[in-house]
């Protein structure tokens, strides 16, 4: 285009150590993908047969109480028919009921049944928490909490619109 400052290819201006090192983005996806599989392994090796997504799932509705599809849909960001296929596979499996709502019988309302609320209390919520401190072994303290700032100030700023 004319009149417009070409860059160079990224590759050009870039020093041989900064192009061995993985990207912020490709960090995030690596991190994401092991703590996913760590998950997996450590709910399975406790006998419970559940994806990460319904990991999430069991857990906002633990934190949130009785809402409908759509909002915990939104809080795990699954599109809606992805969310009917995991509330029917872990309604099946007795974790999650879903109740007509008590003003609006049109709407749902996606709740953890008793058995539900035991395996997250007694199993689900150990597994979690035992790969979480193991991912974060080789910090100290000040340091997973900063590395938790900074993830916070990178998810605000890719959220902000302005």
């Amino acid at each position: 285009m004319r009149g417009m400052k070409q860059l160079p290819a990224p590759a050009e201006t870039a020093s041989p150590d900064a192009m061995s090192t993985p990207s912020l983005g490709v960090l995030l996806t690596l991190v994401r993908s092991e703590l996913v599989r760590a998950i997996e392994a450590e709910l399975a090796s406790q006998g419970l047969d559940l994806s990460f997504t319904q990991y999430l799932i069991l857990k906002k509705a633990q934190q949130l109480g009785p809402l409908s599809a759509t909002e915990l849909a939104r809080a795990v960001e699954l599109d809606g028919g992805a969310m009917t296929r995991q509330l029917d596979h872990l309604e099946r499996k007795g974790y999650l009921r879903r109740s007509p709502h008590a003003q609006d019988r049109r709407t749902l309302r996606i709740e953890l049944t008793d058995a539900g609320s035991r395996m997250w209390q007694d199993t689900a919520l150990a597994c979690g928490n035992r790969v979480m401190v193991a991912a974060q072994r080789s910090l100290k303290p000040t340091e997973q909490t900063q590395l938790c700032n900074y993830l916070e100030r990178v998810l605000h700023a890719l959220r902000d619109k302005n």
